[in-house]
């Protein structure tokens, strides 16, 4: 492969930086441009990452800061809206057995990883920038940033998220549709037996759970029917989420007495988005939430996204063409694994938005995961 070929990355999220990352070892220049001006380094509450996840952040060479500064930990409980357990079942290691199962940790220390990552790997990057037009020939494309000033690039990659502009001006017209639930999240202090992930469904919210991020920190989460946001007063964020999280027992209590600051509270619908047919145009190519989404419920959002950089990547780095079989071969390797992940996570929100209690939700989280145990 030429060492002249060149690659913008579109977004600074996960699928985005690590893509980033694997260019640059395998001898490509990257330029990687980012909207924000902070790269979202401090956005969010917690991320919860299977062992699919983690197999990826391995390869990227940050697993050992992701271990110091999550939690790791190997099953998921299920509890009554009271707090009583009813059943604690081990995790899955989709990514193998010298991997934990799950590490919890704070994504705002995620990002600063990857961010320090994509940094010592010698791309270029431009914070506060937008790709503005993208005119494309049969051997690259040029690109016309917000700042006014161009580039020409070998390929494009679109990591730009969920609402990816770069998704629309390529004529790829899929758009993210609402589910039906949404989700409060906020970042507290861990009580000391909160040692995994555990679940409740029921009560006044479809689901409440939290999950250990790391030695003193834990996200905890409910999830309700969606509402308007217009109606729902940023200033009031706390209390909406401590008024659900009051009919909870257990830990909740404790958890509940920290959820004072509405500026630490995150309110998010569901979506659901999966591109078909292929994700490419020409040489600008979707990766990560631009060209799929799910609820969380799976909590494989970001494990999706790393999947996807690293399958892309291994892709462009043994071939000496890029054209339009490659990247429709990248398509056909991911497109079968993400539809399973996005059509099972939209699944056991909609048993619950349905109100189906015989559902097997464990059932189909256990056939879900142990696919995931196959390499991407």
């Amino acid at each position: 492969m030429s060492a002249t070929r060149s690659v913008l990355v579109v977004g600074g999220g996960a699928a985005g930086n690590a893509a980033t990352v694997l260019l640059r070892r395998a001898g490509i220049a990257v330029d990687l441009i980012e909207a924000k001006d902070d790269w979202n380094a401090t956005a969010g509450s917690g991320i919860t990452l299977q062992g699919n996840a983690l197999r990826v952040l391995r390869e990227l060479g940050v697993w050992e800061q992701v271990q110091e500064s999550g939690y790791g930990f190997g099953s998921v409980g299920i509890t009554a809206p009271d707090g009583t357990v009813l059943h604690v079942a081990d995790d899955v290691r989709t990514g193998g057995e010298d991997l934990p199962a799950t590490v919890g940790m704070q994504r705002p220390r995620l990002q600063q990883i990857l961010i320090a990552a994509v940094r010592a790997s010698g791309a270029t990057v431009r914070l506060g920038t937008r790709a503005e037009i993208l005119d494309q020939d049969s051997t690259g494309a040029r690109v016309r940033f917000s700042d006014g000033t161009t580039g020409r690039y070998d390929l494009v990659i679109a990591a730009d998220g969920l609402g990816s502009t770069t998704r629309a001006a390529i004529g790829i017209t899929a758009e993210p549709e609402p589910t039906g639930m949404a989700i409060w999240r906020v970042a507290t202090p861990r009580p000391a037996s909160v040692v995994r992930t555990d679940l409740a469904y029921g009560g006044p919210a479809y689901i409440a759970g939290y999950c250990p991020t790391g030695h003193t920190t834990l996200y905890a989460y409910v999830v309700e029917g969606h509402r308007d946001r217009a109606t729902i007063p940023q200033e009031s964020y706390a209390d909406e989420m401590r008024s659900l999280a009051r009919h909870y027992g257990g830990c909740w209590p404790e958890i509940a007495a920290h959820i004072t600051d509405p500026a630490q509270v995150n309110y998010t619908w569901f979506d659901r988005m999966l591109v078909e047919g292929s994700w490419h145009r020409g040489r600008v190519v979707l990766a990560g939430d631009a060209a799929h989404c799910c609820p969380p419920t799976l909590a494989q959002g970001a494990a999706m996204s790393l999947e996807d950089a690293l399958v892309l990547t291994e892709l462009l780095a043994g071939a000496d063409t890029w054209d339009d079989a490659l990247l429709q071969r990248y398509y056909e390797r991911r497109i079968p694994r993400v539809r399973a992940v996005v059509e099972a996570s939209v699944q056991i929100g909609q048993w619950q938005l349905d109100g189906v209690r015989d559902a097997d939700v464990a059932a189909l989280m256990g056939r879900t995961m142990t696919m995931l145990k196959e390499l991407p």
